[in-house]
């Protein structure tokens, strides 16, 4: 599950990520509702964890904007302001819920999983063995890929990517979403491995006359047929 925290405190956040993550979360961190715009509003993501008291513009504000946008995506607003009515402000504009600073972790996690319990019942389903992209033939149990009946060698990253490629079919995935993924990397935003690794998974599976990984430009890649 990828989620986006966009807090300006280190502290919080510092123990934000690192509960999360220990409950197996892929976790963003975000400093400022202007990166999210420019940076992360495109992307797709779980849940959206939302501290409303952030320099320049500020939560409410950005949750407004994201909604504007027809940005649907769940949205945990946290806040030390505790009053009923700031409560219903945030949810009139548009917050699923509201945890009030300071807060127990359990209570996080019990919020998190309530609003997300959806996409939970999406992902238990019975995933299917085999997958068919065009000329692209995956079997998910012998881990093998075959393009016009002729298997393909991947090394197991390149098999990972792909699949997460795949899961996100027609959807745009940041490079950061794909460390988070695929490599487990939270916290190098400048790396190239995703650009090297697409490249190796582009050279084996794409032909001139056959595309599967296309670029979006700034932001990622979309796997498409």
């Amino acid at each position: 599950m990828q989620i986006l925290v966009v807090e300006d405190d280190s502290r919080i956040s510092n123990f934000l990520i690192k509960g999360l993550e220990e409950f197996g979360y892929l976790v963003t961190l975000c400093k400022n509702a202007e990166d999210v715009l420019t940076h992360y509003m495109h992307l797709e993501w779980d849940l959206i964890i939302l501290d409303i008291m952030l320099e320049g513009m500020d939560g409410v504000q950005l949750l407004q904007t994201l909604r504007y946008k027809k940005v649907y995506t769940p949205v945990l607003m946290l806040s030390a302001l505790n009053s009923v009515q700031d409560k219903v402000s945030a949810l009139d504009y548009g917050a699923d819920d509201y945890l009030t600073k300071p807060f127990h972790f359990d209570e996080l996690l019990s919020r998190i999983k309530a609003l997300t319990r959806r996409q939970q019942y999406q992902q238990q389903e019975t995933p299917k063995a085999e997958l068919t992209f065009g000329d692209m033939h995956i079997n998910l149990e012998q881990y093998q890929v075959s393009i016009d009946n002729e298997p393909i060698e991947l090394s197991p990253r390149e098999y990972k990517l792909l699949l997460y490629l795949i899961e996100n079919i027609d959807k745009t995935v940041g490079r950061i979403q794909i460390l988070n993924a695929v490599w487990g990397i939270t916290f190098d935003n400048h790396t190239n491995v995703v650009d090297v690794y697409i490249s190796y998974l582009r050279n084996k599976i794409e032909r001139q006359d056959r595309k599967y990984i296309y670029t979006v430009k700034g932001v990622g890649y979309m796997f498409k047929v």
